[in-house]
């Protein structure tokens, strides 16, 4: 599956997103419908299909849990919603979200509901909303800031649309408002300061922001590769055309070692001595981190592997292909070529970061 909600949209994933619908309203005290036997069953089905990315099966089952509630489960609707936007069915999601926000009882989740709003809005038209679904999608996030001005996801997201409007100084008052808002360790900082500092980059297709820790304990921050080509590679020990790619993998972590370029493979596997085994006996030197839990794969849309991203020096996502045989070497070359005359061009304002500390093969 491609990415079905833009990058854009998402740019700061879950590093600055506001407390979900469930635990704003987790004070409150629990109703009766909750010890429901029935109730308690829908709910675990409904968790089960969205676990198994049976998104229609999964919204049958929180309807049915809501209606045993009698209309009042706030975590229904909230996973429902959920539900639909892996689904892609946006404007069922925007409705739901407007229910949300009927239902909300506190101004922090009747923000979330309108950020919610929002995020449907702009997933539906991907890159090619008009300027009045660029408008309304922003009125949506300014009305979530007004309500709760923490809400920095969707401060940030009014920022990328008075980007996308062309409005770059509102747009660029938003994210130094976000930066603000930022812890100094968040990984998400190096993201808002970027926009910050050039709000026109959030007018392209950005990988979502994140920060992990690699096998050697080293941290890896996409937005800290310091003008250097990315490639994300998603794949596992078990899968066939995965290890039929690993000799193409060599090449290029060895074609492009003295260049600005790093690379990072992204592992399904659950059983990590064999995951670090494998590694080890297929001189793997480069980035390598585990996904158990598939949480980064769900941020970059992934459902099938192998698969590659190519991130630009500018960190803009320039290509995704799915399985073995992409023409990987071939899109590197012409991103490594300009990064390089771009390194050129900078070598006296001293070498960039690599985002990487200590990392083998960087």
């Amino acid at each position: 599956m491609l990415l079905k909600i833009v990058a854009f949209a998402m740019a700061v994933g879950l590093l600055v997103m506001p407390p979900t619908l469930a635990h704003a309203q987790a004070a409150a005290a629990a109703d009766d419908y909750h010890a429901n036997p029935k109730f308690i069953a829908a709910v675990k089905e409904a968790r089960q299909m969205e676990h198994e990315k049976r998104a229609g099966f999964a919204a049958d089952a929180y309807r049915k849990a809501n209606k045993i509630a009698g209309g009042r489960c706030v975590e229904c609707v909230e996973g429902l919603y959920d539900v639909q936007m892996m689904g892609g069915s946006y404007k069922d999601a925007m409705a739901t979200a407007k229910q949300m926000e009927a239902m909300a009882t506190t101004p922090m989740v009747k923000s979330v509901a309108a950020y919610d709003r929002g995020r449907a809005m702009v997933a539906s038209g991907a890159e090619k909303l008009k300027p009045e679904q660029l408008e309304e999608a922003r009125a949506a996030f300014q009305e979530a800031v007004d309500l709760y001005p923490a809400n920095l996801a969707a401060l940030f997201n009014d920022g990328v649309m008075l980007a996308r409007l062309g409005r770059m100084d509102e747009a660029r008052k938003d994210f130094q408002q976000c930066l603000g808002g930022l812890k100094p360790g968040n990984p998400a900082r190096l993201r808002v300061e970027h926009f910050a500092d050039d709000p026109e980059l959030a007018t392209h297709r950005m990988a979502p922001a994140f920060e992990v820790t690699a096998l050697n304990g080293a941290k890896f921050n996409l937005d800290a590769m310091g003008g250097r080509v990315v490639l994300i590679d998603f794949w596992a020990t078990w899968c066939g055309p995965c290890n039929e790619e690993l000799p193409h993998l060599r090449r290029i972590a060895k074609e492009f070692a003295d260049d600005p370029f790093v690379m990072i493979s992204v592992s399904w596997d659950e059983d990590e001595a064999r995951w670090k085994e494998f590694i080890e006996k297929n001189g793997m030197t480069w980035v390598q981190y585990r996904d158990a839990d598939h949480r980064l794969a769900n941020e970059f849309g992934v459902t099938a592997i192998p698969h590659y991203f190519t991130i630009d020096s500018d960190g803009v996502l320039t290509s995704e292909m799915i399985g073995s045989g992409s023409d990987v070497e071939g899109k590197l070359r012409k991103l490594i070529a300009k990064a390089r005359e771009a390194k050129a061009v900078a070598r006296t304002d001293g070498p960039p970061t690599s985002g990487v500390t200590a990392a083998p093969g960087n």
